[in-house]
């Protein structure tokens, strides 16, 4: 069986996922900027029965996101999906006539750098199995600029521009690219936005594969 590696794991959508995936029989490669983060969550996945391991790189640091990325292809096996959602950073969100040129250096990294830098070291992965999923989940920013969140607004545009290039540019390939807006906060309970209908929604891309960018609610909301 085949792995999917979730970057930006964590106790809401990253935990849904790995159970989703999990339970249709993915090992789960659990990353996230602290081993503390992802130790629990690994041993309650394998409580269940599903193959998890936790590995630590901060998303920014593009070195540390391969190797642990490298890591996880080492325990675990191939990677045949890869989903990149970490939250950014609250001091991403700054309004736009108080950002500088210093204040995107960090967005940048985080939803630029981050995802080039796990794409490339995962693509040849899957180019050797024939397929697979490249997950991309940004906010409503990444769709509508918001001039109270100038950093993420910014990043995410790039990111999403990354993304739909390498949807074009992988589709032939057998490798499907797909970004999923998340207008808001996940909220449990939320009849859109709840981490486990957002796991089936994102296991639905997987599966179904057409088109590059989904809306998990209206952006309005």
């Amino acid at each position: 069986m085949t792995t999917i590696a979730i970057i930006g794991a964590g106790p809401g959508l990253g935990a849904a996922v790995a159970r989703r995936f999990g339970g249709e029989g993915f090992d789960v490669a659990l990353i996230a900027r602290t081993h503390e983060r992802t130790s629990g969550l690994a041993a309650d996945l394998a409580r269940e029965g599903i193959t998890a391991r936790g590995f630590a790189a901060d998303v920014r640091d593009p070195k540390a996101l391969g190797a642990a990325l490298d890591a996880a292809t080492a325990t675990l096996g191939p990677i045949e999906v890869l989903q990149y959602s970490p939250l950014p950073h609250r001091d991403f969100m700054r309004p736009v006539l108080e950002t500088s040129a210093t204040d995107l250096v960090g967005p940048i990294e985080f939803s630029v750098y981050g995802p080039v830098a796990a794409v490339q070291q995962v693509l040849p992965g899957m180019r050797a199995l024939g397929r697979g999923t490249v997950l991309f989940v940004n906010g409503g920013s990444a769709v509508v600029p918001h001039p109270g969140r100038a950093g993420t607004s910014i990043a995410f545009a790039a990111e999403s521009a990354y993304g739909h290039l390498l949807h074009d540019t992988l589709a032939g390939e057998g490798i499907h690219v797909a970004q999923l807006i998340i207008p808001g906060e996940i909220i449990p309970g939320h009849a859109r936005k709840d981490p486990t209908v957002l796991a089936d929604v994102l296991w639905g891309l997987h599966q179904d594969r057409h088109g590059f960018r989904h809306f998990a609610d209206d952006l309005d909301a």
